[in-house]
Order: C-alpha cells, then sequence, then structure tokens
C-alpha cells in the first residue's frame, strides 16, 4: 500500500549524483519518436533541434529496431508497414505483433499477451513463500510458452468475473459465476496473483481494445493456433531469437550474444531447440524472460528482408552437368536455412 519511504545514503554519494535525471529522449527507445517524425514529415531526427539531443548510437538502434520490423527500407524511409505502425499510439515491437495478428486471425489472443507485456507480470511470488506461489501458479504454466501460460492466467481471472472467452483453456476454467469483487480480489490473493497489476492488465488491454475498434479490425471468433499466435508476436521480436548450444545450456542469440533461460521462467518443461524471447534483462549474466518453442521454418517468411544468404562450395556435378553450390541464410549470424542450390546448367 502507499507508504513514505526514507532512503539514508552518505553524503559523496549524494554529492556524486546529478543534480537531475536524464531526460526520458535520453533513456528510452527512440523507434517511436522516429516513427512519428517520419510520419509528421518533421524532418531527420539527426537534425531536430531538441533541447537535449539524443546520442549517435540511440539514433542507430531506433533505426535498427524499425529495420528489424519491416517500418523502414534500407534508405530508411517508411514501408507501407511502417505507414501503419504509425497510425498506431502503441510501442512500434507491440505495434509489429497486432498487425501480424490481424493477418494470422489471432487478435483476440495477441491483444491479451500484448497488454501483459505492457505492463507488470500480474503474478507475485514473495521470498518468504516462493515455493507455495510456485505451487499456486502451476495451472497457469505451459510445456511450451510462457505466452500460452498468460493466456491461461487471463482466462482464468476473467472466470471470476463470469466472463468465458473462446479461446479458455480447460486447465484455467473454474465452476463459478461471477464473483464480487472482494471475492475476486480474495480469490486472486489466494492464487498469489496481484490484483493492482491485474487492473493495470485489463486497463492496457481496453486501450488496445479501442484502438483495433477504432481501425475497423475485426476480433478471430475461433481460437488461434499455437503457429498463428506465435507467428504474430515473432514479428515483432526477431530480434529475440535464440538456437540452443549442442552441448550447453545456453542460446545463441543475435548478432553473436549467448543467453540463458531465466530462472523465473514459468513452463512446465524445458523449451525446444528454437526458442523467442519477450526480453533480454542482464543481471549475473543475460537472461531471456517470456520464453517459448518456435520452428524455425517460421522464421524465414517474416524475415525476408533481414536474411543475408550465402553460396557455398560450388562444384560441378558431372551426372545432372549443372554447378550446384550449399545456399545458406543467416539472420543476424544465426544460421536459418543451408540446402543444395542450382546455380547455373551452362
Amino acid at each position: 500500500q502507499p507508504r513514505i519511504c526514507i532512503r539514508l545514503y552518505g553524503e559523496d554519494d549524494f554529492n556524486g549524483r546529478p543534480r537531475f535525471t536524464d531526460p526520458e529522449i535520453l533513456r528510452s527507445s527512440l523507434a517511436g519518436v522516429i516513427l512519428r517524425m517520419k510520419a509528421l514529415r518533421l524532418g531527420t531526427v539527426e537534425n531536430f533541434p531538441f533541447v537535449e539531443p539524443p546520442p549517435g548510437k540511440a539514433i542507430a538502434d531506433g533505426y535498427a529496431l524499425l529495420a528489424e520490423l519491416g517500418a523502414v527500407d534500407d534508405d530508411n524511409e517508411l514501408t507501407p508497414i511502417g505507414v501503419e505502425l504509425s497510425r498506431l499510439p502503441l510501442d512500434p515491437r507491440v505495434g509489429r505483433m497486432i498487425l501480424e495478428a490481424r493477418e494470422h486471425q489471432a487478435l483476440s489472443e495477441v491483444l491479451v499477451i500484448a497488454a501483459a507485456l505492457s505492463g507488470q507480470d500480474a503474478r507475485d511470488r514473495p521470498q518468504d513463500k516462493a515455493q507455495l506461489a510456485d505451487e499456486r501458479h502451476k495451472p497457469f504454466d505451459d510445456e511450451r510458452s510462457e505466452f500460452m501460460g498468460t493466456l491461461k492466467l487471463w482466462h482464468w481471472i476473467e472466470a471470476g468475473r463470469g466472463v468465458h472467452g473462446h479461446a479458455q483453456e480447460k486447465e484455467a476454467r473454474v465452476d463459478t459465476h461471477k464473483l464480487t469483487n472482494r471475492q475476486q480480489e480474495q480469490r486472486l490473493r489466494d492464487a498469489f496473483v496481484s490484483p493492482r497489476r491485474v487492473r493495470e492488465w485489463r486497463d492496457i488491454h481496453s486501450q488496445l481494445m479501442t484502438v483495433v475498434a477504432e481501425h475497423g479490425w475485426r476480433l478471430n471468433s475461433a481460437p488461434a493456433t499455437y503457429e498463428q499466435v506465435h507467428l504474430s508476436l515473432l514479428a515483432g521480436l526477431l530480434g529475440n531469437i535464440g538456437c540452443k548450444s549442442d552441448d550447453e545450456d545456453w542460446f545463441l542469440g543475435a548478432r553473436g550474444i549467448k543467453f540463458w533461460r531465466h530462472p523465473g521462467v514459468n513452463l512446465s518443461k524445458k523449451p525446444g531447440r528454437w526458442i523467442v524471447s519477450a526480453e533480454l534483462v542482464e543481471t549475473t549474466r543475460l537472461f531471456g524472460r517470456g520464453i517459448a518453442a518456435i520452428e524455425p521454418q517460421w522464421i524465414p517468411p517474416l524475415a525476408g528482408h533481414l536474411l543475408k544468404t550465402q553460396l557455398l562450395e560450388p562444384h560441378w556435378e558431372k551426372k545432372a552437368a549443372e554447378v550446384v553450390a550449399l545456399e545458406r541464410a543467416t539472420l543476424y549470424g544465426i544460421v536459418m536455412v543451408a540446402v543444395l542450390q542450382i546455380t547455373d546448367r551452362d
């Protein structure tokens, strides 16, 4: 509950701190700023007279994220996807997921997940009751995807309000009528789920539903499949894919990084060889959180604008009378495709 917190620290520590905190434009991603500026024809972000100009690296990172999402082309001009994203008052990653969900008939599920990704995890895990909390959270765990676990939790919460969605999982169903607010809050606390965070989650979901309604997009009437949901999420998270090491417990990520599964991942089994993470956070080491198993063949159709191809080991096939070579496609250094390619018959 709201209280007053008094922090004590030494005078040297106090004197060594900056007088003011950094302005937000120096702390947050510039992808959304660049997107809006281009849509409003305000010129380039590099030449805009900001009171506190952002560093060049932040600008480059913003352009890199927009390129990953397919929002800008090689000349950093808006693509059709970029134009659509600029009309959504959302984080570009979240907006890209929603646009893809519209194409894959998975809007109902992805709006719930996108709302969850935009706030704090609704589950509580107090240190003194960690084991009990884990037991209470088990019904919401999924074998392959934390995102599907999020959907299970959402359906369980909504069931307490007397709302039953079409995609509700059997594990999350409860035999209950609409509860009073007090009963619902107690039910959440008993399951170590934060009522305050649930309210925030539902508020964000309501806002996303309003955005969808304003654009006239229709929610899917039938439950989306695992593939439909994760193809949609993958469109906004291409830079967070990982391929498991053959011998050790880490995953190879974009641009040669190594990351590990976060200890707090809510999965009942270990994920497969290929995964996508909602976020990568660095504490004692680089961890992936919000993990789901994916199929590698889902990636090339979404990442065609990012794939780099090479032809290796060209040689003459005497019997076929043609030159063949091994074609290899990589995404941020991770090998996606390796197939035998015919290059020349002359």
